[in-house]
């Protein structure tokens, strides 16, 4: 199921799109210069929910861009994404440029449910990642942007990410302020 086999991929997107397509763009503060926005954002690509065929799209060679993405089986890939698509809790975005049919960028909001506020929800943001060849273009704004708007729509009482400090900067311009808290981590593996 290759492009290069010349057979179709497989298009089951991980969400419905009309939740990227529905989102209130008038109550978000970051602006973009040249405008750009989900539904366009900018020559060539597009940005919607991650599917099954994007696996073949380059997906991991963006995704190891960021950190250790392993090797990932059609199956492994397979099965993680239909649990995903399960629970309804992971919304992996995705920008493809049409042009080369790759995935170019990637961003993915985590639903956690909560006991505390009221049973509410808390939206985080995971796996941030623009490819080396389109940094620059207002991508990982985008992303992010769209993942908060999205979170708010589901009604999450906050949203959250971790970031390293070199990247602080850019997500104080998109809205988001440094916690109280400290993050710590019992790694099990590399």
């Amino acid at each position: 199921m290759s492009p290069a086999s010349g057979m179709l991929l497989d298009e089951t997107l991980l969400f419905d799109p009309i939740l990227l397509q529905e989102l209130d763009w008038s109550s978000s503060t970051v602006s973009f210069s040249p405008p750009i926005n989900p539904s366009k954002p900018g020559e060539g690509l597009i940005l919607r929910p991650l599917c099954l065929g994007d696996l073949d799209r380059g997906l991991y060679k963006v995704l190891s861009q960021l950190t250790v993405a392993g090797d990932v089986t059609k199956e492994q890939f397979k099965a993680k994404f239909e649990h995903m698509k399960k629970t309804g809790d992971y919304y992996a975005i995705v920008v493809e440029d049409t042009n080369l049919g790759q995935i170019v960028a990637t961003a993915t909001l985590i639903i956690e449910h909560k006991f505390i506020h009221g049973c509410a929800k808390r939206g985080r943001v995971e796996e941030v990642v623009v490819s080396d060849v389109c940094r620059g273009k207002q991508l990982g704004k985008l992303l992010v942007s769209t993942l908060t708007l999205l979170s708010r729509k589901l009604q999450c009482y906050k949203i959250t990410l971790e970031c390293s400090q070199k990247n602080v900067e850019f997500y104080k311009k998109l809205g988001y302020t440094a916690s109280e808290e400290t993050y710590m981590q019992c790694r099990f593996f590399d």
